[in-house]
């Protein structure tokens, strides 16, 4: 399997920063590629390597990018929170293809990536995409939260008012609270013990510096107060003109309730929920996963 690393200079007003990225598969071998939105937002790019599946499998090139702020991707250090917007990470896509040299291409959004995707498709309607795939996302932080809220309900009574206090009292840093975090991800992030080695690293990487993460959301999944809090592209989705794929898993962090108006107003969409998945169904049903996704990005 050919793989390649590199970085490309990403301006934003009169700084310059870098964005890292990695290549499996030869991006001059005339098979249109897929690039590849992590979530978070500030996980790395590790979790999502699975999609490589879709080059040994499909002979599809694939490209990974870290964010600005995470992983190998530079850092930016006392820049204000308002610079850590959609606009940014919109700006961001647009220069890497642009430094890549890609013209036709298939996008490819998880979570924070999806909404990312979601965003960017219905706004800026790059002349090249050509397929999307929107994999556990919502099209408003309005209805993540309602999603979120409602698993969190259902978790057991001294998980859910353990999670509660500590987030009532701003001490979300207590082992207490990571505990009780950690019974909600089990369930509803990834449902493999333990996890995989990949989502580890990219948790792990977030950790070691979580600015994009509690600056853009908060302290978690279900109190969102940082600059993402009001995000919607609800009014825009249904511009959104290539043919589209939506995935959940039955256990989802996205409830079918932050899905389904993918489904209702983009005019040219699939979906497909896993029935034995929560949010990585690409871990969890791998196989099925990417059978369905590499056949759609291929049309057959």
């Amino acid at each position: 399997m050919s793989e390649s690393t590199g970085k490309v200079d990403f301006c934003v007003g009169n700084e310059t920063y870098q964005t890292w990225y990695r290549v499996f598969g030869d991006l001059n071998s005339g098979i249109r590629p897929v690039v590849m939105l992590h979530g978070g937002p500030g996980l790395s790019h590790h979790y999502v390597l699975p999609y490589k599946d879709l080059h040994t499998r499909f002979n599809i090139p694939v490209i990974f990018y870290d964010q600005i702020g995470i992983g190998e991707s530079s850092h930016p250090k006392d820049v204000p929170k308002e610079f850590w917007t959609v606009k940014l990470f919109m700006d961001e896509l647009d220069n890497i293809l642009e430094c890549l040299g890609i013209k036709d291409f298939d996008l490819v959004g998880h979570s924070w990536g999806g909404m990312l995707a979601a965003h960017y498709v219905s706004h800026r309607h790059p002349p090249g995409l050509r397929r999307l795939v929107l994999a556990s996302a919502a099209p408003s932080m309005a209805l993540w939260v309602e999603s979120t809220r409602q698993l969190l309900q259902k978790l057991p009574e001294n998980v859910r008012e353990t999670i509660e206090k500590h987030e009532r009292e701003g001490s979300t840093d207590d082992p207490e609270y990571q505990a009780g975090m950690n019974v909600f991800y089990a369930k509803h992030v990834c449902k493999i013990t333990p996890w995989p080695e990949e989502l580890s690293s990219s948790f792990a990487a977030m950790q070691a510096d979580p600015v994009v993460y509690s600056t853009m959301l908060g302290p978690s999944e279900f109190t969102i107060v940082g600059t993402l809090k009001d995000w919607s592209c609800l009014d825009q989705i249904h511009t959104i003109d290539c043919p589209t794929l939506l995935t959940n898993g039955a256990d989802d962090e996205a409830q079918d309730v932050a899905v389904q108006p993918f489904f209702t107003k983009i005019p040219k969409v699939r979906w497909v929920t896993f029935a034995n998945s929560s949010h990585m169904a690409f871990f969890e049903e791998r196989d099925r996963y990417f059978e369905i996704v590499g056949k759609f990005l291929t049309g057959t």
